[in-house]
Order: structure tokens, then C-alpha cells, then sequence
């Protein structure tokens, strides 16, 4: 469309409307560095806020702003679900639950790390996985030397369990 036929005010707030982050409907269980990560967010957030406000003129820092506030919503809503699982640090877990890290081989005898963790904390190259993951759900509740098949789009892939720990 020709700039010719759109207002400016229409072109000032181009932008602003935008989509909210969806919320899962799954408990927000957070470890311990979890929840500091999501805190830390909210701070950045709400200091990029206060650097956006008073720049209410330009089309760009409103448009800024509309993402700073829309992902603010999101993390504070994800703030008052958290549910804190704090993890024993001089227990030894039997079993592999929220929180732990675990060390699994595969067929080929290739070790891999993951610590099961919340949704919002799961980064896959930190080898963090979120609870409600097909990996974390092929691991859950088994033991030490179990063997586990991990249900993939790539084809499943079977993991012997060799550490479990906090």
C-alpha cells in the first residue's frame, strides 16, 4: 500500500497490537534456578520499561514498549504460578524426578547430560529439559541401569539410565 493512503497516526502505532505469549496450562514447576532466572527477566523487563517510557513520541520505542509490556505480562503471570521444587543437596535420588540431573547411554555407548527442569528454564543447549517433554517423560520415575526408549520424530532411541543426581 502507498505511504499515500495511510494516516501517520495509523503508522505511530503500527506494531502495538500484538499477540500475548501464550501460557501453558501445565503446572509451573521451577527449580530453585528457575525461578531466579524468571526474576531476573522481570527486572530486565521492567528496566527497559523505564527506559522506553518517557519516549512516548517515538514510533519505535512505543512499539518497543508494546513487546517489553506484552512479555512483562508473561513472565509475571508465569511468577504467580511458579511452584518451587527445591532439590536436597546431600540426598541421593533413587529415582529420576523433577530437578535431577541424569546421565544416560545410548546404543552406540555415547553419554549424554540432561536435568529435567520447568518449562520456561528448559534450553536444550544448556541440556536442560522441560518436565513435560517426550525425553523427560521416557525418563520419569525409572531407576539406574533401566532402560528407557526416547519416542522421537527422528525414530526412537533406546537410553540405559547411569547417573541420577540433584
Amino acid at each position: 500500500m502507498s505511504r499515500g493512503f495511510v494516516k501517520e497516526d495509523d503508522l505511530e502505532l503500527a506494531g502495538t497490537d500484538l499477540l500475548e505469549r501464550p501460557i501453558s496450562v501445565l503446572p509451573n514447576y521451577v527449580t530453585p534456578n528457575g525461578l531466579k532466572q524468571l526474576k531476573t527477566i522481570e527486572g530486565g523487563l521492567l528496566n527497559e520499561r523505564e527506559l522506553l517510557a518517557p519516549k512516548k513520541e517515538d514510533p519505535t520505542a512505543v512499539q518497543k514498549l508494546a513487546m517489553v509490556d506484552r512479555d512483562l505480562r508473561y513472565i509475571q503471570a508465569r511468577l504467580e504460578q511458579a511452584i518451587l521444587v527445591d532439590t536436597p543437596n546431600n540426598e541421593k535420588p533413587v529415582t529420576v524426578v523433577f530437578g535431577t540431573k541424569v546421565t544416560v547411554e545410548d546404543d552406540e555407548g555415547e553419554q549424554h547430560h540432561f536435568q529435567i527442569v520447568g518449562e520456561d528454564e528448559a534450553d536444550i543447549a544448556l541440556n536442560t529439559v522441560s518436565f513435560a517433554s517426550p525425553l523427560a517423560n521416557a525418563l520419569i520415575g525409572h531407576i539406574i541401569g533401566d532402560s528407557v526408549s526416547w519416542k522421537r520424530p527422528a525414530g526412537d532411541l533406546n537410553l540405559e539410565i547411569i547417573t541420577i543426581t540433584y
